[in-house]
């Protein structure tokens, strides 16, 4: 099988897949291009013509709610159509074979697919076989990627920050069975972010050959010494086997983030969380809520950067047929 590229010939994203293999110029080019996307709380959001006559298909085989919604918002302020299909109760169950929907949708004259499926390599498989004018974008790929949230991420961090060269970053929980986990990973170690930091019960912490620049810690004290970033994530019950399952009372005392642990870290550190959020277990309702905490900005930020990326592309698509 030959070798499958993101990219076009021109260097210029067709899809986006994962943030593996991105160079530190292509990123940091879809950061700033997501900061001209940004708006306050209150201000009417910016919108383009970038996408007129565009149609973006939203393909989600799992739960969501930040993604499909701010994928559809981004679509929409750029002046695009969009559909949401919940494919779980469409076509697949019927029997229709995966690219069935997507020749399906095509012949609709959908330009941009956004998938999320628990089926690791599904997403590839679609863009291997759509048209080549057709682009394809994950929304979330079983355990392995999550590639806008790992640019909405960097975003936050760039904002809050400024840089990422002498940063600490720490990340906290179930960083086995996390997609996020490996996006931001992935994302910051571009960036050449000071030193990540994978906090983990033993069970939960990913095998020793991913991560390799990672330092580890199972000890959630020492993870979070002096750290100016702290990623919380929640326990992927979807993911893990009932009988598996941390006890959630002795989760929380061990890897909660409370605010007398969040002393611990930098005066001026930052909280994130990807949603959705386990009050109580993995993190604390006054932390969450607190001074310190951007996860709010993170949502705000999705959009943002989902519009960044269908920008990207459609400029791209643009760019090959001239």
């Amino acid at each position: 099988m030959a070798e499958f590229s993101q990219l076009d010939a021109g260097g210029r994203l067709r899809h986006l897949l994962s943030l593996d293999g991105l160079d530190a110029d292509l990123i940091r080019e879809l950061l700033d291009r997501a900061g001209t996307w940004c708006c306050r709380p209150g201000e009417l959001p910016p919108r383009s013509r970038d996408l007129q006559g565009w149609t973006i298909a939203n393909l989600f085989a799992e739960p969501s709610t930040r993604t499909r919604a701010s994928f559809e918002l981004a679509a929409l302020r750029l002046g695009a159509d969009a559909i949401n299909l919940d494919v779980m109760l469409s076509s697949r169950v019927k029997g229709e074979s995966v690219l069935d929907t997507i020749y399906t949708l095509q012949a609709m004259q959908v330009d941009v697919f956004v998938i999320r499926d628990a089926e690791p390599g599904l997403p590839e498989y679609v863009a291997r076989h759509v048209e080549g004018h057709v682009s394809v974008i994950s929304g979330g790929e079983a355990h392995l990627s999550h590639p806008t949230q790992g640019l909405l991420d960097a975003l936050t961090i760039l904002q809050a920050k400024g840089g990422f060269r002498d940063l600490v970053v720490t990340i906290v929980g179930d960083i086995r069975h996390s997609r996020v986990a490996r996006s931001a990973a992935s994302v910051l170690t571009t960036l050449a972010t000071g030193e990540l930091r994978l906090v983990a019960p033993a069970e939960l912490m990913p095998e020793p050959d991913e991560f390799p620049t990672a330092v580890r810690c199972e000890s959630f004290d020492a993870g979070i010494a002096h750290a100016d970033v702290v990623m919380m994530l929640r326990i992927q019950k979807e993911r893990i086997a009932a009988t598996s399952q941390p006890d959630p009372d002795r989760y929380h005392e061990r890897y909660g983030l409370s605010a007398a642990r969040l002393r611990r870290a930098r005066p001026d550190a930052i909280v994130m969380h990807p949603g959705p959020m386990n009050r109580g277990v993995e993190i604390c309702s006054d932390v969450a809520d607190g001074p310190q905490s951007v996860i709010r900005q993170q949502v705000a930020n999705g959009v943002a950067v989902r519009m960044a990326v269908l920008a990207h592309i459609a400029a791209a698509r643009n760019a090959r047929t001239l």
